[in-house]
């Protein structure tokens, strides 16, 4: 049997992730290469309680249909959130409740993308966000990301010169880099965008996971009707749950609801249910200030290890988040580094995935969060070995 899939799918770019996957279900490897919170810091124990009452209440109700648009005490939770910790005017009917983040970048792109439509990204990007818009099959046009921020006469010569339908950023610890936007850059976006026909799309998975505890305004805040933001709870309860959310103008939502329907009817209504439980009867900004101290002694870690034992490897600070990223010396390529890493029972993400131009052969990817701190001390002295020996160094 010849099978004939759809055009888009044979131009979809090639995923490294199965081979990641791979790499990562060797328990004798330790893995920097994947994107995974810490499992112990996740609050099973009060989880569970959360999951006992609402089986115990209403049963019947949790585990019965629901709205596209999400359970409306959840999507309260979320808005009133935003006013208390971000000053922003967010209401519940403009939330939307999704299956992690993730599922907002393709429901945006299928939203607003039709085939040879431009999209605007950061450079390097979010290897998710690549893989979900590609298979719309629109031009990806990327933005040179600087220490603090993108390049913004790039990002205005793109935004002027061709017709972007959205722009995604992640201005908070971007993933891969592990790099914020300076706050005048947000203001700077928002004003090149004011006016224009583009959509500034703001991810903001990592926005709760500063190490100095200090949230920083979202673009959004500088341009309330032309910028959408997506946030997800995986990062700071439980990713297993799958429970994200858009929020957007009423008009957007509008739209992204019927696009939303005709995907899957509705999120997981069980752990809506169960997360709100959890959220109102538990302190969540307790729990974030335990996760943010732990991840920032785990990167603190990983950056004097790389400065210790590679000097000759440059590598981004990260203010939050999950992810450094580092630049190999002149010559040598991240997949050999891969290859020999896993090896060497050590596994580093390739920066390849992350360039949609071919960029990137000298860059690879790390996660702090996911690691003890005592494999993270003997993954830095395995990788300074094979970065070594690959280099003569």
């Amino acid at each position: 049997m010849q099978y004939r899939f759809a055009d888009r799918v044979a131009r979809a770019p090639e995923s490294f992730l199965d081979e990641l996957f791979r790499v990562s279900s060797d328990p004798t490897i330790i893995s920097f290469a994947g994107g995974l919170p810490s499992a112990a810091l996740i609050d099973t124990q009060g989880i569970a309680q959360a999951t006992r009452e609402v089986m115990d209440g209403e049963p019947h109700i949790a585990l019965q249909y629901t709205t596209t648009d999400g359970y409306l005490p959840l999507r309260e939770y979320i808005a009133d959130r935003y006013r208390r910790r971000l000053g922003l005017i967010a209401s519940a009917d403009e939330i939307q409740i999704v299956n992690g983040s993730q599922q907002c970048l393709d429901l945006t792109a299928k939203l607003f993308l039709n085939k040879g439509d431009h999209v605007g990204m950061e450079r390097p990007g979010y290897l998710g966000a690549i893989e979900a818009f590609s298979l719309y099959e629109p031009v990806i046009d990327t933005v040179p990301l600087e220490d603090d921020g993108p390049d913004l006469a790039a990002f205005r010569k793109l935004v002027t010169e061709t017709q972007v339908r959205f722009f995604y950023g992640i201005p908070n610890s971007q993933n891969p880099s592990g790099l914020t936007y300076s706050q005048e850059k947000r203001k700077a976006i928002a004003e090149i965008l004011a006016g224009t026909g583009t959509i500034f799309y703001e991810d903001d998975a990592f926005g709760e996971l500063f190490f100095d505890a200090q949230p920083r305004l979202p673009v959004k805040r500088y341009l309330p009707e032309q910028a959408v933001i997506s946030g997800s709870f995986s990062k700071i309860v439980a990713p297993g749950m799958r429970i994200g959310w858009m929020y957007a103008p009423r008009e957007i939502l509008a739209k992204f609801n019927i696009v939303k329907q005709a995907a899957d009817l509705h999120s997981n209504f069980l752990c809506q249910k169960i997360l709100h439980r959890y959220l109102t009867t538990h302190d969540l900004d307790e729990n974030i200030r335990k996760i943010v101290a732990v991840y920032g002694r785990k990167c603190r870690l990983m950056c004097d290890l790389f400065d210790d034992l590679m000097p000759y490897v440059s590598h981004t600070h990260p203010e939050g988040g999950m992810f450094l990223m580092a630049t190999l010396p002149q010559g040598l390529g991240s997949r050999k580094v891969f290859n020999e890493g896993v090896r060497q029972k050590v596994a580093v993400l390739p920066g390849l995935p992350f360039y949609v131009d071919g960029g990137g052969t000298d860059t690879i990817r790390l996660n702090f969060s996911s690691a003890t701190e005592e494999e993270i001390t003997e993954g830095m002295h395995r990788l300074s070995r094979v970065i070594a020996g690959l280099s003569g160094k």
